[in-house]
């Protein structure tokens, strides 16, 4: 795969703009948290509920004030599923989680962590889960990766890799310092990833198992 080309018209207002619309209530939510001493509400079918009617929403808003710019969509700004990139993708989760285990291990003693006691008091289906997994993976990686990373490279691949983790863990910041750190690892080897190949399915993919696999 070659590495992407970014859309020549991308520009830091309408980025602004974009990661606003898509990521602005997610990180006015999650820095709340962190000033509320992460007092955060139960995941529920009703919570995933919520978080999947508001990506449907604003996603194909943004899709379109993207296609009114000029962006390609398909092979462009949003993926193309194949069964060879849910293989890689496969293998990029299992990366992400040994990476993270690795980060993670000298604090593996300090168990009360906020993402901690939302996994154990969690009680969402399996269905919705399935479904926040397929719809959050897209909506994600396609604005944050997709979108935001491919737009600021030619800015240098640093900068761009380091805008998209930022973004990606400014809204997962209410999964306190540990939780942060793991999205800040997977963050870094997706975008990396992304920059190397251009190819975003596997990192979609990647994704949806991590959203999935941890409910199982």
């Amino acid at each position: 795969m070659k590495p992407p080309t970014a859309a020549p018209n991308t520009t830091p207002l309408e980025a602004l703009g974009i990661v606003t619309l898509c990521f602005g209530w997610f990180i006015v939510g999650s820095l709340w948290s962190v000033g509320a001493g992460f007092r955060n509400g139960a995941i529920t079918d009703a919570s995933l509920f919520s978080l999947i009617g508001f990506e449907l929403f604003v996603g194909p808003i943004a899709l379109l004030i993207l296609r009114s710019r000029g962006y390609a969509m398909r092979g462009g700004v949003l993926p193309s599923p194949s069964w060879r990139g849910c293989v890689v993708g496969a293998l990029l989760y299992v990366v992400c989680v040994l990476a993270s285990v690795a980060a993670l291990a000298p604090f593996a003693s300090d168990t009360a962590q906020p993402i901690t006691r939302m996994m154990e008091t969690a009680r969402p289906s399996l269905a919705m889960v399935l479904a926040l997994s397929v719809i959050n993976g897209l909506y994600e990686e396609v604005f944050l990766l997709g979108y935001l990373q491919k737009g600021f490279q030619p800015w240098g691949a640093s900068f761009a890799l380091g805008l998209s983790v930022l973004v990606r863990v400014m809204y997962h910041l209410y999964q306190g310092p540990y939780g942060a750190l793991s999205i800040a690892v997977t963050g870094v080897i997706f975008g990396a990833f992304y920059l190397r190949t251009g190819w975003l399915w596997p990192v979609v993919f990647a994704h949806m198992l991590a959203d999935t696999l941890p409910f199982l």
